[in-house]
């Protein structure tokens, strides 16, 4: 593919034109949002999907019109119970689809929390590196026999990876204070660094890994600030970028904070993004200047010696709990 998308292209017009009929999806988080739109999108290009979502009911609501849809023919939509929050649960998810033996093209590790409340997981892991990184890193890795020859992993990192470097150390937030910003910030630098080990270890066969940052926009994500926290963190940017001669944050539309994620798992050179963090359907620059809300990606979260460290410390930390009786 040779167009060029980029910010304000939508997902159906990243689509437009491919038949995705026989081609099958993962996605995480498909009750609202972006993965919501991810999944529409798809479906109506011919594709089957399998949304894990942690509330069924709330999924079959929101998803009813992609599913009316899909009944005329076009593709298809099926729920699966996920809480990324526990680890039993993820295993039940993955025992699932692995019993199933059906392939994936490609699996969008979507879901995630932001800036929530100090609280921890049902495993004991601090919510936003528990659900955001741990959970889909399990996930991803316990089904990975399941992706297809040439399957991508599409992982959704943020603009805020920019806030904060992982912690190695004290990723639970044990032995220091806690901030809800610098823990999402983690988070989505644990999601970059997920992908891109992932990336060095699986693609001399074929599979290939990225980050996504999708662009900001209105979803529930943020249901933890109070409006007048949103407008101010709002303010905050905008103030950050006009300091630095950045020009002002544009907010996109759902349909265009989705059009990266489907470029990476569909449209995209796969050897052109594999590794990479992408933001409005391109290979994002890196740029280390300290401004949390300017373009680009951070070194760090592509650093290859930190991504191996992240991966053993989350093996480590998945095998104490199921030695210590979890899944």
């Amino acid at each position: 593919m040779t167009e060029k998308f980029g910010a304000r292209s939508t997902a159906d017009e990243v689509l437009s034109g491919l038949d995705l009929k026989g081609k099958r999806f993962l996605i995480t988080g498909t009750s609202a949002g972006i993965g919501l739109e991810t999944a529409r999108s798809l479906v109506s290009h011919g594709a089957s999907v399998v949304g894990a979502v942690r509330d069924l009911g709330k999924a079959e609501a929101a998803t009813a019109s992609i599913r009316d849809a899909a009944s005329q023919g076009v593709g298809g939509l099926e729920p699966i119970e996920l809480d990324l929050a526990s680890l039993q649960s993820v295993r039940a998810c993955a025992d699932r689809l692995l019993a199933e033996g059906r392939p994936f093209d490609a699996i969008i590790a979507n879901a995630g929390v932001m800036a929530t409340p100090f609280g921890r997981t049902a495993d004991g892991f601090e919510v936003q590196f528990g659900t955001n990184h741990l959970g889909h890193f399990a996930l991803v890795n316990w089904i990975e026999p399941l992706l297809a020859s040439n399957g991508r992993v599409v992982v959704l990192s943020s603009q805020a990876h920019r806030v904060a470097d992982v912690d190695l150390d004290d990723p639970n937030f044990e032995r220091q204070a806690y901030d809800p910003w610098v823990a999402y910030g983690r988070s989505k630098t644990a999601n970059a660094l997920f992908a891109a080990e992932f990336d060095r270890r699986h693609r001399d066969r074929g599979l290939r890994a990225a980050s996504v940052m999708p662009g900001n926009s209105f979803t529930d994500l943020p249901r933890h600030l109070s409006q007048e926290d949103l407008q101010g963190l709002l303010e905050t940017v905008g103030k950050a970028r006009a300091e630095a001669g950045l020009p002002p944050a544009q907010l996109k539309d759902i349909p265009q904070a989705a059009a990266t994620s489907v470029w990476a798992a569909v449209v995209a050179d796969k050897d052109e993004i594999g590794g990479r963090y992408l933001e409005d359907c391109a290979v994002a620059p890196v740029d280390d200047t300290p401004n949390p809300f300017a373009d680009g990606v951070r070194s760090y979260a592509l650093d290859a010696s930190k991504a191996k460290k992240l991966w053993e410390k989350s093996e480590d930390l998945i095998s104490a709990v199921r030695a210590a009786g979890g899944r």
